[in-house]
């Protein structure tokens, strides 16, 4: 009878593996080579707050290429410099905001639609949409999906 019963549970651990395995990769799958993974796009998606949209528009006073926390890929943030404050804003993945023509860069004027929200217990602009000259970067649609997220 012990035989009998090893058997299952060997089957069982097995099937459990798998879909581990296959779980895995479902999600690798989703994410480009270098990206921040899925869990980055769904943290800003959750953030994102369609009440709390507004534009602002100044001057770039810096662009960085903040480390994800998990140590896979960069996020690009720029500090913009408006007529009222300097305020952060978080655009998206390095590995699809490099891919794009239009480029952002120190001392560009800029337009910036996004949702202001609070991160780390400082006011942010998570950007929906970047003007620069004549040209729109439309990063997230009305609700924060990430343009990177579609397919």
């Amino acid at each position: 009878m012990k035989k009998a019963v090893r058997i299952p549970v060997v089957l069982l651990a097995a099937l459990g593996l798998l879909f581990a395995v296959a779980a895995t990769a479902a999600l690798a799958a989703e994410e480009a080579p270098g990206g921040p993974g899925p869990a980055a796009g769904k943290q800003y998606k959750q953030m994102y707050d369609p009440k709390t949209v507004e534009t602002v528009s100044g001057e770039v006073v810096q662009v960085n290429r903040i480390p994800h926390r998990r140590g896979r890929g960069t996020g690009v943030h720029l500090i913009l410099k408006t007529d009222k404050e300097e305020i952060p804003v978080h655009l998206g993945p390095s590995w699809y905001l490099d891919k794009l023509e239009v480029k952002i860069d120190r001392n560009d004027k800029v337009e910036v639609k996004g949702s202001r929200v609070t991160f780390k217990g400082k006011p942010v602009l998570i950007a929906a949409e970047v003007k620069k000259g004549g040209a729109l970067l439309t990063l997230r649609d009305e609700n924060g999906v990430a343009a990177w997220r579609r397919r």
